[in-house]
């Protein structure tokens, strides 16, 4: 009986260290599906990286604006649904992530701490494909609706 209580016991600890450790399905760099995905005439982003920096996340998006130009931008933070700074970004300049699950994140950004635009991002099962679906409205003050799906590299 204690043997089993002991073993038992191993077990459930190495579960929780399992669960601890176990990484979100953001993590990674996925590449934007454009045939796939339903993108205005606006901006897009075609290449966005989530990595561990210390103990917070690091986005790192890249990308083109309306006029096809290169866009770079970058956000540091905690997926705990606050604000934090965004830089390289000409129409936001703070944004928040909150996790709901493992696969699954909303999120807002935000100019002059008013919400610009705000979605879900959802990563399938198999962490193969991640699905933005974003809502807001832009510089011109023109309401947008997108939908993006990108391909893990």
């Amino acid at each position: 009986m204690k043997a089993r209580t002991i073993a038992l016991t191993l077990v459930m600890c190495f579960t929780g260290l399992t669960l601890c450790f176990a990484e979100n399905a953001n993590m990674g760099t996925w590449k934007l599906n454009e045939s796939k995905s339903k993108l205005g005439s606006g901006p897009k982003n075609t290449m966005v990286a989530y990595t561990k920096e210390g103990d917070n996340v690091k986005v790192s998006i890249d990308g083109v604006d309306a006029q096809g130009k290169p866009t770079h931008s970058e956000w540091t933070g905690k997926f705990d649904g606050k604000d934090y700074p965004v830089t390289g970004d000409a129409n936001s300049d703070a944004r928040s992530y909150k996790a709901i699950d493992d696969h699954k994140l909303d999120f807002a950004s935000k100019k002059g701490g008013k919400v610009i635009m705000s979605g879900k991002i959802n990563v399938s099962a198999d962490g193969k494909v991640r699905t933005v679906t974003a809502s807001g409205t832009d510089a011109a003050g023109k309401k947008f609706h997108s939908v993006g799906v990108y391909d893990k590299q």
